[in-house]
């Protein structure tokens, strides 16, 4: 396990009750510490305390003796505490260790351990714009989720075959979205851990292993999704000079080089990924306003619920809509993410504080990617339904488009993707529309993979506790998500590509319930969460969205399936034969999630690491939650 070690006033426990130091004097050492030392302390070189069984680091010390007979009963006042030992130039936390390891072995830098943003000191503590840029980024790296290549092409997908009358559910599946994003980034606030490093610390090996096996077939789905879309993007730039396969291998060397940004501070590399998603707003936003889309079809499409007319295809699509949306690595991602922001974890009105300002910025954030979605839906709704393959082959004949023969001639309506789309729009409105339709889908590609770079580290870091290098973690991450990307790249044409993107959305479906339920898990534990843990209506409405959106992620895997099975009866056995083991995880997982919500009497099932997270719970304590136990 990770802790951080902190340098804070000592907390007294007088028969387990605390006696806080609530002095103004003592607040006001506490902030000029965090702003880098007290002006009168003496530098020294801190010594630094290795433990197990606490993540708040409050530092015990004796007792006062009772009042015996002879001696008058009074009130005990607390000593001042010593002057701090930092440095002025020595931020708290800049290391972290691992749990499991005993005193003296190696310390490691753990990610945004060296250059965790300040917030500033305010006098408005109702609302700050100061603090809210200094919280602003995590929620925006998020984001990127939401508009890797996969959602593009599920939205151009969707206007494609339902026109607007899928834009109610992309709305809905992005506020559902919104609520589980939040409890993942409070669990990362609130405990200074990050989804896997928790469940690293409350779930047995086996099952943790497993977990994270799932995890990993999620972020490599998701990453050759981007990896494919890049690639395509960079296809259509060269004109089809670079062949897809060059492409993924471009975006190896380039992911690379950027990753490297964070070397010259947090700030650029956030600065960057806004660049990004700046200009996916400004590409797709251009291809929006030269296709003109009927405005009131776009309200009417966000507002009524229903799809009148839709086809089965078309149902389909709206389900997996929310398969690509909600997406299982970004609730990892996002919970790691908030650690780069210096929130004093023991001061319960700062942690109170850290999560307003999170959730603004994700609601901000959110709603940004959303209209980025709203765009593209609504240029291929305009353009694209119920338009046949040989209209298309002969608009781009009338322009001289050279990528029109993707278009079989047939009376067919247009199957489309990333490719065709682009195609579709330099057909339609000019060259210069699929070039900056490719160059959106770049950006969009570049950025989901930098930041599915990011979680495939955190979670090797917190489900395995590895304690690796970073260019070595980096290079291992790379190399399970790129390999398979790069043969199938290699081996199949540009048709074969482009149709995955299904398939893969179908993986990622799958390992929905692998986020979701230990998110919900451990953000309704109380001996995880405190008092920040989720309300009886966070509970429930938690539980039932969690529940709908597994339930829809399975539907629409199993009808996937059973259009790709034909009816070969060893596919069906090896399919049983994996959802044994699939449901049987899903079980375990779902009885420690009935425990932290609440319903004991489940305990009473012989299941191994049920009370693992009360063996654990003294680790995930807060300073501002009472008294600990003994060390």
């Amino acid at each position: 396990s990770i802790f951080f070690t902190l340098y804070s006033p000592r907390i007294f426990f007088v028969e387990g009750e605390e006696e806080k130091m609530g002095t103004e004097e003592g607040e006001e050492r506490t902030k000029k510490r965090r702003r880098g030392g007290d002006n009168n302390s003496t530098p020294t070189t801190p010594t630094t305390t290795t433990t197990t069984t606490q993540h708040n680091y409050a530092q015990d010390q004796p007792s006062p003796p009772p009042p015996t007979a002879t001696t008058p009963t009074t009130s005990y006042t607390p000593p001042p505490p010593p002057p701090p030992t930092l440095t002025p130039t020595t931020p708290a936390s800049l290391t972290e260790t691992s749990a499991l390891s005993h005193n003296g072995e190696e310390e490691f830098d753990t990610y945004f351990s060296d250059q965790r943003i300040l917030i500033p000191d305010t006098e408005n503590k109702s609302f700050s714009f100061r603090k809210l840029w200094a919280f602003t980024g995590p929620g925006f790296l998020m984001s990127i989720a939401y508009l890797d290549p996969g959602n593009i092409e599920s939205d151009l997908q969707s206007g494609t075959l339902a026109s607007y009358n899928l834009l109610w559910i992309l709305m809905w599946a992005t506020i559902l979205g919104l609520v589980m994003q939040r409890l993942s980034a409070r669990l990362g606030t609130v405990t200074g851990l990050h989804l896997a490093e928790v469940c690293y610390r409350c779930y047995p090996t086996i099952p943790r292993v497993l977990l994270w096996i799932m995890v990993e077939i999620a972020i490599i789905g998701s990453d050759m999704q981007e990896v494919i879309g890049t690639s395509i993007a960079i296809y259509m730039l060269s004109n089809q000079v670079i062949p897809i396969w060059g492409g993924v291998l471009i975006t190896i060397v380039d992911t690379f080089t950027f990753l490297g940004l964070d070397r010259y501070g947090l700030r650029k590399l956030e600065a960057f990924f806004a660049l990004l998603i700046t200009i996916m707003a400004v590409t797709f936003g251009y291809e929006y306003g030269v296709a003109k889309p009927d405005q009131l079809a776009v309200l009417k499409g966000l507002f009524v619920p229903g799809c009148s007319g839709c086809d089965k295809k078309a149902l389909f699509q709206a389900v997996g809509i929310i398969g690509a949306v909600i997406m299982p690595h970004n609730l990892y991602l996002h919970s790691a993410l908030v650690k780069s922001r210096e929130v004093d974890r023991k001061n319960k009105e700062e942690v109170s504080e850290a999560n307003k300002y999170f959730f603004i910025e994700a609601c901000v954030a959110l709603l940004c990617s959303f209209v980025i979605n709203v765009f593209v839906v609504s240029v291929f709704a305009e353009g694209l339904y119920h338009v046949t393959n040989q209209e298309v082959r002969d608009r781009c004949e009338a322009a001289n488009n050279t990528h029109g023969d993707i278009f079989p001639e047939n009376d067919e309506y247009v199957d489309a993707d990333l490719y065709k789309g682009g195609v579709f729009l330099g057909c339609t409105f000019g060259s210069a529309c699929m070039y900056i339709w490719a160059v959106g889908i770049l950006a969009a590609g570049q950025s989901s993979t930098m930041t599915g770079t990011y979680v495939g580290q955190f979670a090797m870091e917190g489900f395995l506790n590895l304690r690796w290098k970073r260019w070595q973690r980096i290079l291992m991450t790379r190399t399970i998500a790129i390999l398979p990307t790069f043969f199938i790249a290699f081996y199949k044409d540009i048709n074969d590509i482009t149709g995955m993107n299904d398939l893969l959305n179908a993986i990622m479906s799958l390992q929905l319930p692998f986020a979701l339920i230990p998110t919900l898990t451990f953000t309704s534990s109380e001996r995880i969460m405190g008092s920040f843990k989720n309300g009886l209506f966070t509970k429930i409405l938690s539980s039932l969205l969690s529940v709908l959106v597994i339930a829809i992620n399975l539907w629409f895997v199993i009808n996937f399936l059973h259009d790709k099975l034909n009816g070969q009866w060893w596919a069906y056995l090896l399919v049983v034969m994996v959802a044994i083991f699939y449901f049987t995880l899903i079980f375990y997982l779902t009885v420690i999630l009935v425990t932290a919500l609440g319903f004991t009497r489940v305990c009473s099932i012989p299941l191994p690491g049920l009370t693992r997270m009360d063996e654990f719970s003294s680790s995930l304590q807060h300073s501002f939650e009472g008294s600990y136990p003994s060390i």
